[in-house]
């Protein structure tokens, strides 16, 4: 029989070579190496007698470990939670919006104290305001070959296939819009393990000049881009908020002035209005400003693209000429629009436009939860509240930021109000208007949008697939 590893209480000893602190918690000795000489880690070194007199205290930087007092002022200059200096493309809140606080009220009242004629006026609303949109979105479920055998491994358990289907569908609809090619930035949004990038990459092949940037706010083990050592294209990992990316400052978009390709797999809620604003109003505008240059030579350009656009009609577009669009296109899974933000919302023009504000902003946000996880205030849901559960372990992977998602413990349920059937739909319609609200702003700054269902609801409830290109290449 094995021996019990690094801990034996039995005997009352510690392995040997690591700390002797009995965890009364965890019911073993602490496995912490300690120091030659020494009975007790740094950690515990308190429980020791003759360390007793040096005094330990919280790391004011994190509260997390503790450190010797007369050893502080060495600590801070090295403790992994000091403040780190800030990289160019950093720019505080370059993508955040317009702060407008007389537009948001100090206090909203939650759902749990609405009346039921409040909550009806809300409902009125809705609809009101969805009134002639289309709520039922066309099927793009696509594949590509490059994920073939990926999909068909039997290895793979019920959770890979999910995400393989998902990827896949996600580079068949960027490959119809013409969009995998070779001279090009693809930006990964939410990028998590880089695992979107790298089958566009496998796609790719040996296209020339092709440079990938993974943008991910928290550090992510089991990183499969740093496996990539092809000539043709580059993997370069931004750790940032996309509410300070600044896309003209990463040194490959500066110096190389490759038109960007905006992709993400299940970009939470704000995170998309965000990589919206970072592509189109900070990358795209800026871009556009350091291109300016005498008439003559636009007109030059001008005739240029006319000749592109007529050799793509004629089928040969390996010949194009490279044009000078900043962003070719934007191919985003949508995802818990319940973590959207008002103040980072790109369509609040729309909204206004509708007669709506921030307050029924709010509402909206919170119902739509109601589409995917609000629904489990009755048994006739319990087979679509198990593969919400399915759904969101296996999305966990790759797109969850640590927020927790609506329960049916939350404030935003309604028992006995309306039916399961009737909160489904209501949440629908909240994410359908959310969503025309990014539409309409696509529009506006000069592309051609549109949302499909781009994966069966099977395989993940967050099915719909944003994608855009510019409005005078989407024919």
């Amino acid at each position: 029989m094995e021996a019990p590893a690094l801990t034996s209480h039995a005997t009352g000893f510690p392995a040997e070579g690591r700390c002797g602190y009995f965890v009364e918690k965890k019911k073993r000795f602490c496995k912490m190496v300690v120091a030659a000489g020494k009975r007790f880690c740094g950690e515990h070194a308190g429980a020791s007698e003759e360390e007793n007199a040096r005094k330990r205290i919280l790391c004011p930087l994190d509260p997390k470990h503790t450190v010797y007092e007369d050893q502080l002022a060495k600590h801070l200059k090295k403790c992994n939670s000091r403040e780190k200096p800030k990289p160019d493309f950093f720019i505080q809140d370059i993508n955040a919006g317009l702060k407008d606080e007389t537009e948001i009220p100090e206090k909203l009242v939650p759902f749990s104290s609405l009346s039921e004629e409040q909550l009806e006026n809300l409902i009125k609303k809705l609809r009101k305001a969805c009134e002639g949109l289309n709520s039922t979105l066309e099927d793009h479920i696509l594949s590509h070959p490059a994920l073939h055998d990926a999909l068909n491994d039997p290895k793979n358990g019920d959770c890979a296939v999910k995400h393989l289907k998902q990827q896949a569908s996600i580079l068949g609809n960027v490959e119809k819009l013409k969009l995998l090619g070779p001279r090009r930035c693809f930006v990964e949004f939410g990028a998590g393990k880089g695992k979107l990038s790298h089958w566009v990459d496998i796609a790719l092949k040996d296209a020339e000049n092709v440079h990938f940037i993974l943008v991910e706010k928290v550090t992510t083990r089991f990183k499969v881009d740093g496996k990539h050592r092809k000539k043709n294209s580059v993997f370069e990992r931004l750790q940032i908020d996309i509410q300070h990316l600044c896309l003209n400052r990463v040194p490959v978009l500066r110096e190389g002035r490759l038109p960007v390709v905006g992709i993400g797999k299940h970009l939470c809620g704000v995170a998309t209005d965000l990589a919206l604003r970072c592509l189109i109003e900070t990358y795209a505008a800026r871009f556009e400003e350091k291109n300016e240059e005498p008439l003559a030579k636009r007109v030059k350009n001008d005739e240029t693209e006319k000749e592109s656009n007529t050799l793509v009609k004629e089928g040969n577009e390996k010949n194009v000429p490279e044009t000078q669009t900043p962003v070719a296109g934007i191919v985003i899974a949508l995802c818990c629009h319940h973590r959207c933000d008002w103040r980072h919302y790109v369509g609040k023009e729309y909204f206004k436009a509708l007669g709506l504000g921030a307050v029924e902003f709010y509402y909206f946000q919170r119902m739509s939860s109601w589409a995917t996880c609000g629904m489990r205030t009755s048994l006739e849901a319990s087979d679509v509240s198990t593969k919400r559960k399915d759904d969101q372990n296996d999305d966990n992977e790759e797109h969850d930021d640590g927020g927790d998602r609506l329960t049916d413990g939350s404030t935003d349920s309604l028992p006995g109000i309306l039916t399961v059937e009737e909160k489904k739909k209501i949440g629908h319609l909240c994410k359908l208007l959310i969503d025309q609200g990014r539409l309409q702003y696509l529009q506006q700054k000069g592309f051609s949008p549109t949302l499909q269902y781009y994966t069966d609801p099977l395989v993940s409830l967050e099915n719909v697939l944003l994608t855009a290109v510019p409005t005078h290449l989407s024919s």
